[in-house]
Formats: structure tokens, sequence, C-alpha cells
């Protein structure tokens, strides 16, 4: 499925997010605090990437983490 380009959404003024066609493996959890520049997986179609660190009580799939995230917003 990569690469791939997709256009994501804003939600919540701390993440955008976009649906994918197809479906990918999830090991979903509850990280407590989400960080900025955390890539996850909501359900197992729906990549999330967060800009703002903030605490969440929704269960995700980590999939990756972008780690330079000064002009991420």
């Amino acid at each position: 499925m990569l690469p791939a380009t997709l256009k994501m959404v804003e939600l919540n003024g701390n993440e955008k997010y976009c649906y994918i066609s197809g479906s990918l493996p999830t090991s979903a959890s509850n990280p407590g605090t989400i960080n900025a520049g955390d890539i996850m997986l909501f359900g197992n179609n729906c990549i999330v990437v967060f800009y703002e660190t903030f605490q969440t009580s929704y269960s995700y799939t980590r999939i990756g983490r972008i780690k330079d995230t000064s002009n991420l917003k």
C-alpha cells in the first residue's frame, strides 16, 4: 500500500485523518496520552496523524511517529 498520498481531513484542532480503502491488522490499546507526531490507526481503516499532545480515552493501533514536529501543525 506504500508509498501513498493521502488527502487528510481536519478534526478537533489536534489531528488529521483519512479512511483508506483496505483494512490493516490491528492491536489497539488506549495510550492514555497522544503525543504530537503520533501516527495511529483508528479501527482498521482510518489513519490519524496527531499534531497536538493531549489525553485520550480512545484506543488506537500505533503505526508510526514523526520525529520533527516543529512545523507539523
